[in-house]
């Protein structure tokens, strides 16, 4: 019996994100790709900017809107997406995927959709109903499921988070801290406690622990191209055994989120959806580790398993990649 399929289109296939979108949908068993839009391509084979995918198709990026779809994948700028819907009509019954920050918080224009945020291991069952879904941002995600479960159990205190993220984070435009000649052999801390994702995060951990209203985060620029890796601490009467079964417990449904009893790494998670967790104790405080590839689990990949979600797919199809561990 053949299985049910989907039309899928992706506007902003250009960049990063797109690129993977591209790959994703083109390898889903429920899912026909369309048509993938980017006026600055328009008319040139995928293939000629996403090289990795020569061989796999024959599209070629387009500068108009097929509406002949059941989703609409959103992988524009910040910004672009509220512009977007308001220059296109999308009709209603077209799940629309936005991966940019513009509706993420409940506060935003939501241009007369309403969006959903898009956490699958916070809100399941309001994703699954959904017909407008706002993805998380890639360090946003990250720190989440590393609070989430102490969040749940009104156990979170003053948090403290320090996190890298690779080069990809910053999108494909040149800037002096992307070029090889900077980020080769080098580090830098950014935006110190001001990134733009601690508004979606403490929107989160608020639903979950009533007040919680303050955390600390330095974002880390680092030598490598994808992934994020992070970790975050607060003090805690919780022991390590009670820490760790608090963390296993929450995430015992969870399609791809693991808590590791050993120490975790990045290679672990590169080219994955997952998120890998490693949680220990030390010197009165939860200390949680937290690994993701910011391209996957952190944006396509999450859009991909937000859609597999609202159409009642396996919540892993299309999305059983092996890490790039070697």
């Amino acid at each position: 019996m053949e299985s049910k399929k989907i039309k899928a289109g992706i506007v902003g296939g250009a960049g990063y994100t797109g690129g993977e979108m591209i790959r994703l949908l083109l390898n889903h068993p429920n899912v026909e790709l369309v048509f993938v839009h980017s006026r600055s391509n328009a008319g040139q084979p995928i293939v000629s900017v996403h090289k990795d995918l020569i061989g796999e198709t024959s599209l070629l990026f387009t500068d108009t809107i097929d509406k002949c779809i059941d989703v609409l994948m959103l992988c524009v700028g910040h910004g672009e997406a509220t512009a977007f819907l308001k220059e296109h009509k999308i009709d209603e019954h077209i799940v629309v995927i936005d991966l940019s920050q513009d509706f993420r918080l409940k506060s935003a224009d939501m241009c007369c959709r309403d969006f959903v945020y898009g956490l699958p291991e916070a809100y399941k069952s309001g994703i699954a109903s959904a017909k407008s879904i706002a993805n998380p941002g890639c360090f946003a995600t990250a720190i989440q499921l590393a609070l989430l479960p102490l969040a749940s159990s009104n156990k979170l205190t003053d948090v403290h988070i320090t996190g890298i993220t690779g080069s990809t984070g910053a999108g494909q435009k040149l800037q002096q801290s992307s070029h090889f000649s900077w980020r080769e052999n080098n580090i830098q801390a950014y935006k110190t406690l001001c990134h733009q994702h601690e508004a979606e995060v403490l929107q989160t951990l608020s639903d979950l622990q009533v007040g919680f209203s303050e955390l600390s985060f330095v974002p880390w620029r680092g030598d490598f191209t994808r992934g994020i890796y992070l970790t975050a601490y607060c003090k805690t009467e919780l022991s390590e055994d009670e820490l760790k079964q608090l963390y296993k417990s929450y995430y015992q449904q969870a399609a791809f989120t693991h808590v590791s009893d050993t120490m975790i790494d990045l290679k672990q998670v590169v080219n994955t959806n997952k998120c890998v967790l490693h949680v220990e104790k030390v010197a009165g405080k939860a200390v949680v580790h937290a690994a993701i590839d910011n391209l996957l689990k952190g944006a396509s990949g999450q859009a991909v398993q937000n859609m597999n979600l609202i159409f009642g797919f396996n919540e892993d199809a299309g999305l059983k990649l092996k890490p790039a561990s070697f």
